[in-house]
């Protein structure tokens, strides 16, 4: 038997500082690497805190998410994982998206799948759409509460048919309990196999209109965080990584990526005490590189018109809201001064000292230059820790070089 505070402790907290120490220095924002440093952000901290008190109200000024910007390898992710450690703190589902490829902003069909596979309980596990599936009280006011939004204009009339007959479901057909948790989740259930379950449930022949995939994909973000709200929870954070990437896009495809943009950062009109809020980060030179340099604020507009449909003409109406948001509601990451920089160097130099067992010397790093990202600052601290700690007469000396994304259109990235 092990006592508190004996050698299992201790090789407990020696093997998370290690990861905390492996993860930094591949600049990877894992959870211990973030419980380990803090985030230095306490401007972003606290307008994140506030949006999480909104959650769920009708009026939250007209927004339901922030849209961070710093610069390539400043800590947005790093800043990410910090949040949905907050979020989670507060019993809130949170999902991280990696914008890319296989997820491209523009498609919410796509952004809604990762979402769900992401979607992390505030205890850290995953299947949060079954959890909270599981978890309904059909005799509660929740669910009360819940069927009657869903019978509201804000969803498809799938989503109360499918919520009601989940308790039926439930006791009788466990396979088709099941389709209605995937349906909710992105999977297809067709209208000949829910009029047929209402009919043995001894329901009316339900009236079921055609909605289109990607209507469907924002009715499903809509009644999701309703239902985790449902099931017990204070809501649903989305935290979009990488958002820059929109910039490779070709122009319609980008056209497309500003009108969700706008449509994440702004209420829902359709559902304005919606429970569900989003972080978006990208780079700060977004509005420079992109919108200036590319004329997105003119061409793509003109390009979105052209097609001479309305639903064109109110995709660029979007654009243009999501474009101006960009320029004008980007909040952008502090800078590490030099107390959040000794903070930091202190906080690490002990923390290399548990991971690797010894007493960690002092070292040089990198000169402290405005330009210079934290990232760097720290795998140079690790670094020359290791180096030393190979060769303690060894004195090393570290040199950064700059990298800088690139916008350079991609006409792969609009096919996955």
């Amino acid at each position: 038997m092990t006592h508190e505070g004996g050698p299992a402790t201790d090789r407990t907290g020696q093997l998370s500082a290690r990861r905390a120490i492996e993860a930094l220095r591949c600049g990877v924002p894992s959870r211990d690497a973030v419980a380990a440093l803090g985030s230095g952000q306490a401007d972003v901290e606290d307008r994140f805190l506030t949006l999480l008190d909104g959650i769920g109200l009708a009026k939250r000024g007209g927004r339901r998410g922030l849209l961070l910007g710093a610069g390539f390898g400043a800590g947005k992710s790093h800043v990410l994982e910090h949040l949905a450690h907050l979020a989670a703190e507060r019993g809130v589902v949170v999902s991280r998206v990696v914008i890319s490829k296989e997820t491209p902003l523009h498609d919410p069909v796509k952004m809604l799948r990762a979402a769900v596979e992401s979607a992390t309980l505030p205890g850290g596990s995953l299947g949060a759409v079954a959890e909270a599936a599981a978890g309904l009280d059909v005799g509660s006011p929740a669910y009360a509460e819940l069927l009657s939004w869903a019978t509201g204009p804000a969803v498809s009339e799938r989503f109360p048919l499918t919520l009601s007959l989940l308790p039926y479901a439930q006791e009788n057909d466990g396979d088709f309990a099941d389709a209605i948790v995937a349906f909710w989740s992105g999977d297809p259930l067709g209208v000949a196999e829910l009029r047929r379950q209402a009919r043995h449930a001894g329901k009316p022949k339900p009236t079921l209109a055609t909605v289109p995939a990607r209507e469907l994909a924002r009715h499903r973000f809509r009644f999701l965080s309703r239902l985790f709200a449902a099931g017990g929870y204070e809501g649903w954070v989305l935290l979009l990584d990488e958002v820059e990437l929109i910039g490779r896009y070709t122009p319609l495809q980008r056209g497309r990526s500003y009108a969700e943009l706008a449509g994440w950062l702004n209420a829902d009109p359709d559902d304005p005490g919606s429970p569900l809020a989003t972080v978006l980060a990208m780079t700060d030179d977004f509005d420079a590189a992109v919108l200036t340099a590319k004329n997105d604020r003119e061409q793509i507009p003109a390009r979105l018109r052209a097609k001479q449909t309305s639903d064109w003409d109110a995709t660029a109406v979007d654009a243009e809201t999501g474009m101006r948001l960009v320029e004008k509601s980007m909040l952008l990451l502090d800078q590490p001064d030099a107390q959040e920089l000794d903070r930091a160097y202190a906080v690490l130099k002990l923390l290399h000292g548990e991971a690797f067992g010894w007493k960690t010397p002092d070292v040089a790093g990198l000169e402290r230059l405005s330009a210079t990202r934290m990232r760097q600052y720290v795998r140079a601290w690790i670094n020359e820790w290791d180096l030393v700690r190979l060769d303690p007469d060894y004195l090393p000396q570290t040199e950064s070089i700059d990298v800088r994304p690139t916008y350079t259109e991609l006409a792969d990235l609009d096919r996955t």
